[in-house]
């Protein structure tokens, strides 16, 4: 017995395999932090993407370039502006509201998306512009996390398939003729 737990103090006294510890116990830190920081430049470029996209469409839109916008072709201007968005316009939905200039009423927050579980569409107005309406657009994309499981993917909004929305929201005045 007295032979066992000298041989146990003997083994706690060691130094051999200290920076194995202490490498086991930080990496797996660093990583989830890189991978974080990675997750959250991604979603802030690709929020910056949509962003731009939509603003330089809807002025095309506004200064008549596009003759007659429907939703096929919005959502191919905005995902030919967009080059970091995988699969855009199988995941892309556009709405776009007038605003009434008399009452000044905005539509509710909630932003339409699609919900890929789904083959339906959900419904979302797009009214096309006439001269001197003032338009908001809402542009929303669902893309998938690239590290759903850790950091900043863990914490996102995200559907049944581990995609989160990134949203853009944009106003216009349609330009008279």
């Amino acid at each position: 017995m007295i032979a066992l737990s000298k041989r146990i103090a003997r083994a706690f006294r060691r130094e051999d395999g200290t920076a194995t510890i202490e490498f086991v116990m930080a990496v797996p830190v660093l990583l989830t932090v890189f991978m974080a920081s990675f997750e959250s430049g991604l979603l802030m470029v690709r929020s910056i993407m949509l962003d731009q996209a939509t603003d330089m469409t809807m002025r095309e839109l506004r200064l008549g370039h596009i003759p007659l916008p429907t939703s096929a072709i919005l959502k191919k201007e905005i995902c030919k502006r967009t080059t970091i968005i995988r699969d855009c316009e199988a995941n892309i939905m556009i709405e776009l509201n007038r605003i009434s200039k008399t009452s000044w009423a905005f539509p509710s927050n909630n932003v339409a998306c699609i919900d890929r579980d789904e083959e339906i569409l959900p419904v979302v107005n797009y009214i096309v512009p006439t001269q001197n309406d003032l338009m908001l657009v809402r542009v929303c994309v669902v893309q998938d996390a690239l590290f759903p499981t850790t950091g900043v993917g863990l914490a996102l909004p995200k559907d049944g398939k581990d995609g989160y929305a990134v949203v853009a929201t944009s106003a216009f005045s349609a330009e008279p003729e």
